[in-house]
Parts: C-alpha cells; structure tokens; sequence
C-alpha cells in the first residue's frame, strides 16, 4: 500500500504530464483539502521529491493568492547532453546530486530503471568505501564512465 506521500507525488506528476507548458500552480490548501491532508505535507512532498537535482523547479508565492509553481526541466538532447552531463558532474559529485541526476536521467527515460539501480548502487557511500574528497572524485569518475557507456549508444 503507497503512502499518502506516493500518492501526491503521483498525482501531482500526472497533471505536469498533461500540462502542455510542463508547468503547473495548485493552491497547497486546495490540494491538502484534496488528499485529507495537513498542507505541511504537501510542503515536504514538493521539497523532497520536486527538487531541482530530480529535474524541477519550484516557486513558491505565500499569502492569500498564494500559490506553487512546479516546472519540469528537460533535459537537453544527445548532443547536449553529454555535454550537460560533463558540466553537471565534474570533478566531484555528491552521493545526493549523483542520486538526484540518475533519478532524472530515469525520469527522462535515458535509463531504464534496471540501469538507474546499478548506477545508484555502484556509486553509493557504502560500496565507494574512501574518505572525502576523494569518494566524490571517484563518485564522479564512475558516472562519467557508466554515463558515456550508457548513453553513447
């Protein structure tokens, strides 16, 4: 059974979709009377699965017109995603922004979701057992590598 938090994400990615500017405004009260929820709940499942390293962009407005703007960003295409990717990475790359990029990455359907969990795997705090710095350079090594490998096809 999904959480009241899944089922919100959901939701609120299934009416981005059918956006035709990729960009949505809910009023958080509205949305919380909605689902029979407190709206500090919508307020954690915006800044915890709407997060710019997944992909979106957030903006916020309080007060009685209040409201929550939420914009899908594309990423580039093949080309410029290489590219994108190098910028994104570069010589260091923290285990949350590397996550945030593979869930975009998926998101986006450059990865399947098998490939997405080998690459999470392979680039987690506890298989990269090194101390900082260097477990980000080496983070950033690997999905360079796997990346170039993956979407080179």
């Amino acid at each position: 059974m999904r959480n009241i938090s899944d089922i919100i994400e959901q939701y609120l990615k299934g009416i981005l979709q059918e956006s035709s500017e990729g960009t949505i405004e809910i009023q958080r009260n509205d949305l919380a009377e909605k689902f029979s929820c407190v709206p500090s709940q919508i307020n954690y499942v915006i800044s915890t699965r709407f997060t710019l390293e997944k992909g979106y962009l957030v903006e916020s407005k309080r007060g009685g017109g209040g409201y929550i703007r939420i914009q899908r960003i594309e990423l580039p295409k093949h080309t410029a995603l290489h590219h994108h990717l190098h910028h994104s990475i570069g010589n260091l790359i923290d285990q949350t922004v590397a996550e945030g990029l593979i869930y975009q990455l998926e998101e986006s359907r450059f990865l399947t979701m098998r490939e997405a969990c080998l690459m999470r795997a392979a680039i987690s705090r506890e298989c990269l057992n090194v101390k900082l710095p260097y477990r980000d350079e080496l983070r950033a090594r690997i999905m360079k590598a796997m990346l170039v490998s993956l979407l080179g096809k």
